[in-house]
């Protein structure tokens, strides 16, 4: 197969294997990889007791309300990268290329820092099956090693055709479902409700330290972490069959389904593990699987549940490493991020690229990394995509749009609300790194604009690509 670029020369093209069972069975993989099973106890904490409960419920608005955006953003412009497109047709009527480039810039840097969370929290619950991987003071050497070679597994598992991929992210998927089942009945065959719902005194009342607002903000933060990944298959774009149809229903059908899992394993947890010995647990559902049915059952699905966390980094690698493909291909980005294995019709820079800041990430620790990964994701992605849908609503009426945000602009208006909210709620430190991050993008897009003369040393191109060949770019 072959693709025409904005030259018009044809190049090798991604093929369109992945069906709507693959793609929602992708996103949810992605979303409930070992997150919730090492934040819960976080979440509790910053909440300051089983209020935590509706911080998930928050969360899931928010991130519902962001993937209407994408939905009708995917499908109106379904192709390898997703945000980048959108970016492009967006913005290029004022800033030219500057607004893609730094979402490339920043996507290669904050997708694999959110896959080292994975690699983390899989190796903290490799501690409760081998002895010497986790300590008092966290990870061991001999667990960041394991680590690094089960990252090397991933990337290694990714070189293979989509086709194949996809069939091997539905297996994923399948073990995610038993491991998070598994966890939520085992919490409620020793359930207490008065102990799940024993909200603490005063809790809801003005915002405080260990209250449900003053601990709202850093509390969004873990869960919109925890859901992330509802949009893998809009980086997958190029590669979804029937993307009008099948884009939007698996960013929807994964955040509902996702949404429901969490809310039950966290009731579950709240109401089998004492409040004092959840906030400190390191691997909460062994803890509760050990309780309810022995050592040997925990064992068992601990296996699972890190099967399920690999799982969840293979599918974010497998989208993340798209994103920056499109942008070579426009030449808005290093040239190599553009070609594809001669046979398996993959990324390679990209696959190869995204592994090795996934190793370098996985070697700090859960909260530094998920703190400066949402903070990038949300100052050049979300914010940025909120922009884009009413941009491209006005410059482009006519763009042809499988599917139209239900209720617009209200979850748009919602989603704004939300990203600003989670943003202003970051540690400084990971405020001034996103920012910093941003600064060097500018003048690294500079360097690239003077050599490429294009805006602001250049005309802007201004092309429409999917509003001019809608069936084309669909095809």
């Amino acid at each position: 197969m072959s693709s025409p670029t904005r030259s018009g020369a044809p190049q090798p093209a991604l093929e369109r294997k992945i069906g709507p069972l693959q793609a929602t069975a992708i996103n949810m993989t992605q979303m409930c990889g070992i997150g919730p099973f090492v934040t819960i106890p976080a979440m509790v904490a910053t909440m300051g007791g089983p209020q935590a409960m509706f911080g998930w419920i928050i969360g899931a608005i928010v991130a519902l309300a962001d993937g209407l955006i994408w939905a009708e953003l995917g499908a109106a412009m379904p192709g390898a990268g997703g945000t980048y497109l959108y970016l492009r047709e967006a913005f290029q009527y004022r800033t030219g290329r500057l607004m893609p480039f730094l979402f490339v810039w920043s996507a290669v840097l904050f997708i694999p820092l959110i896959m080292s969370t994975g690699i983390i929290g899989l190796v903290q619950y490799l501690g409760y099956l081998v002895p010497g991987v986790t300590g008092d003071a966290g990870t061991t050497p001999l667990g960041k090693i394991i680590g690094v070679g089960i990252t090397l597994v991933i990337v290694a598992a990714l070189f293979r055709k989509i086709g194949q991929i996809g069939k091997l992210t539905t297996v994923l998927f399948v073990v995610m479902l038993i491991a998070v089942l598994t966890t939520v009945v085992a919490a409620f065959t020793h359930f207490s409700g008065a102990q799940a719902f024993a909200f603490t005194p005063g809790a809801f009342s003005s915002a405080g330290e260990g209250t449900f607002w003053g601990g709202l903000g850093a509390g969004l933060i873990i869960a919109i972490y925890d859901y992330l990944g509802y949009n893998t298959t809009a980086y997958l774009g190029g590669e979804v069959r029937e993307p009008g149809r099948t884009l939007p229903r698996s960013i929807l059908f994964s955040i509902v389904g996702i949404m429901s899992l969490y809310f039950l394993l966290q009731v579950g947890v709240l109401g089998s593990v004492p409040l004092e010995e959840l906030k400190t647990a390191t691997s909460v559902a062994s803890t509760v699987l050990e309780q309810a049915w022995g050592t040997v059952t925990a064992k068992v699905v601990t296996v699972f549940i890190v099967v399920a966390a690999i799982g969840s980094v293979f599918a974010g690698l497998l989208g993340g490493s798209r994103v920056p493909f499109e942008a070579a291909r426009d030449k808005v980005f290093l040239p190599m991020f553009g070609k594809l294995h001669p046979k398996l019709n993959l990324p390679t820079a990209g696959v190869l690229t995204m592994g090795a800041i996934t190793i370098i990430g996985s070697l700090f620790t859960l909260t530094d990394v998920i703190n400066a990964a949402v903070a990038t994701l949300v100052i050049i992605q979300s914010l940025a995509q909120v922009v884009a849908i009413w941009t491209l609503r006005r410059r482009q009426p006519g763009l042809k749009r499988p599917y139209r945000q239900w209720l617009y602009p209200l979850p748009t208006l919602l989603a704004l609300v939300g990203w600003v909210y989670i943003y202003v709620s970051a540690s400084w430190l990971s405020i001034g790194l996103s920012l910093g991050w941003m600064v060097l993008g500018a003048l690294a897009y500079l360097v690239y604009a003077k050599a490429e003369n294009t805006w602001p040393f250049g005309p802007k191109e201004i092309k429409e690509a999917f509003a001019a060949d809608p069936e084309g770019a669909r095809a």
